[in-house]
């Protein structure tokens, strides 16, 4: 049975779309943090010949964000230049996008990510679908005010003209970040949307996504949990097999994501994790975003997710998939072997 299925452990578990608190994270604050040390450490790392990387992997991985935001304002004062610009002039390849983003506040690192998302040619909907299915409303709400304070144009604005169908429809509605987050559950109200996602998909010749699109993007997520065990019970089958078998393409894709967030977060990330590693080649990206953003929210509880699910410890995987500063970079955000 996948951690999918089971929907009876659903109703009690806490989730990472509500819980604000970052207690499961594997970065926390640096304790005797001092901001000076830390900028000649880095000064001294960069200067001269060579850049000793190692010391660049210490000092950003073994401080919170806030912290490297504290470490990048000394930086500039001290020197009159970006910490990020000499992060870029000193490192290359994915090495030094994972810096970069250490020392990129949360939101802007999203934000510069749904930017390259739908920057030139093509869209990447898997990380758009990614960000928009696995973030709350708050974090939402801040990735669309950095875009219009970045670009001077509105999120929602230039998602419409990247994303269309079904697809885009859904997207947007997330984008919204108009979640109720409630943590009131209507039994009633959860059998009657199970019922209506039961008519609009698997009863119907065809379906009609917009009553997925509505339900899914727009009820809280105790409400959807409760709906999830109240459509197994009307379908006998679960709702994301539901989704598997009557949709495809990215529309299922952002549906079957968002189903899985609504489950548990973690495990949505593990199992991103697991297939960014799978078969030949390593999608860095992914991995970089992942382990950078969920570090200090709920990557404790993704490493727990990753060894029930695939077997191994994410370390371990970690270890045998990527190598080099890069490698040990993600092996430190990730903490020690489970």
């Amino acid at each position: 049975m996948s951690v999918w299925d089971d929907l009876d452990l659903l109703l009690d578990s806490p989730s990472s779309l509500t819980v604000t608190s970052s207690a499961r994270g594997t970065i926390k604050d640096k304790a005797n943090f001092k901001v000076e040390e830390d900028v000649a450490a880095l000064r001294k790392a960069m200067e001269g010949l060579g850049t000793t990387e190692k010391t660049l992997i210490e000092v950003l991985t073994q401080r919170s964000n806030a912290q490297r935001q504290l470490i990048a304002k000394a930086y500039e004062k001290g020197t009159g230049r970006k910490l990020v610009a000499d992060l870029e002039g000193d490192t290359h390849g994915d090495f030094e996008d994972l810096l970069v983003a250490l020392v990129t506040p949360p939101a802007v690192y999203d934000c510069h990510e749904v930017i390259k998302a739908i920057k030139g040619a093509g869209t990447t909907e898997s990380t758009l679908t990614e960000i928009f299915a696995s973030r709350s409303n708050r974090q939402i709400n801040t990735i669309s005010e950095t875009y219009l304070a970045e670009t001077g144009r509105s999120l929602i604005h230039d998602l419409q003209s990247e994303v269309s169908g079904d697809y885009g429809k859904a997207l947007l509605t997330l984008a919204e970040g108009k979640r109720d987050e409630s943590t009131n559950v209507d039994t009633a109200k959860a059998k009657a949307d199970a019922k209506a996602l039961y008519e609009a998909g698997e009863k119907k010749w065809g379906t009609d996504e917009d009553k997925f699109i509505d339900i899914l993007c727009h009820r809280s997520i105790p409400q959807l949990r409760q709906t999830l065990v109240e459509y197994k019970n009307i379908s006998k089958k679960t709702l994301q097999e539901s989704i598997e078998s009557e949709m495809s393409g990215n529309m299922e894709k952002l549906l079957v994501a968002v189903v899985k967030c609504v489950k548990s977060v973690p495990a949505y990330f593990a199992e991103r994790l697991f297939k960014s590693m799978k078969g030949l080649g390593t999608t860095e990206s992914s991995l970089t975003r992942i382990l950078v953003s969920r570090s200090e929210i709920d990557l404790l509880d993704i490493r727990a997710e990753y060894k029930k699910l695939f077997g191994c410890s994410l370390y371990s995987q970690l270890e045998s998939e990527v190598s080099g500063s890069y490698g040990n970079t993600l092996k430190h955000l990730c903490g020690q072997d489970d």
